[in-house]
């Protein structure tokens, strides 16, 4: 997964990175809650974990704002000092996912991480119940994609983006998380790659064609799938 974390105490977020980049998550920390904002609305990611107490924007507030104005979808988990009933309470009332008191012990953290990897799709691979959406449908077995029944011609990395693309059906993606998430590469390139690949899956799909079904590009930030009924 691709995880953005809010934390000031730097030896604390070097501590999370190592963990969670042992098991292949990439990361990026931001030490104050402005500087979080801004980075999220041009960009994307598939977990948040927030530290409450941080300069200039709590993690609280942050919160609010994800849920309010950028991403009502993506967890969010508090890893915070403040640890009283009221506190928790009022986290996971503001719309938090999972609430984590510090210290943090390392098999804990990471198996509440893999807890909301497994609800949102990663590493389950050989599941394709999931991505039955008429008139498509993604066989994670035999890794092809069909409309209206007849298998797409697509290149693996084509493949690799629809899969990604309908895992995450209705949010938007930042062109650095799919460049992360489905190339393997540097957020930061400077590339049309992305573009590209969307393009010809526009194509390849015949979104254009479907009444239902929209693959748009949102100004400054990425790509949406969308399925409207």
């Amino acid at each position: 997964m691709r995880i953005a974390i809010l934390e000031d105490d730097q030896d604390q977020a070097d501590l999370l990175t190592v963990w969670l980049e042992e098991a292949n998550h990439q990361c990026d920390v931001f030490a104050d809650g402005n500087a979080f904002v801004r980075a999220y609305k041009q960009d994307s990611y598939d977990l948040v974990l927030l530290d409450w107490m941080v300069p200039k924007l709590c993690g609280l507030d942050v919160l609010k704002h994800l849920r309010a104005h950028v991403d009502t979808v993506v967890p969010v988990v508090f890893i915070t000092q403040r640890d009283s009933e009221a506190d928790i309470v009022q986290a996971l009332e503001a719309g938090a996912d999972d609430y984590m008191a510090k210290p943090v012990r390392h098999k804990e953290t990471m198996a509440r991480v893999n807890a909301i990897a497994r609800r949102m799709g990663f590493g389950d691979e050989h599941t394709s119940d999931n991505y039955d959406v008429p008139p498509y449908k993604i066989d994670t077995r035999l890794r092809h994609v069909t409309l209206n029944g007849d298998i797409v011609d697509m290149t693996q990395k084509e493949y690799e983006l629809t899969l990604f693309m309908f895992k995450n059906l209705g949010r938007v993606i930042s062109r650095g998380h799919l460049l992360e998430m489905v190339w393997g590469t540097s957020s930061k390139l400077n590339t049309r790659t992305v573009d590209t690949h969307v393009s010809r899956l526009r194509t390849k799909l015949k979104l254009d064609e479907q009444e239902h079904w929209q693959l748009t590009s949102v100004y400054r930030h990425g790509y949406r799938l969308e399925h409207t009924k």
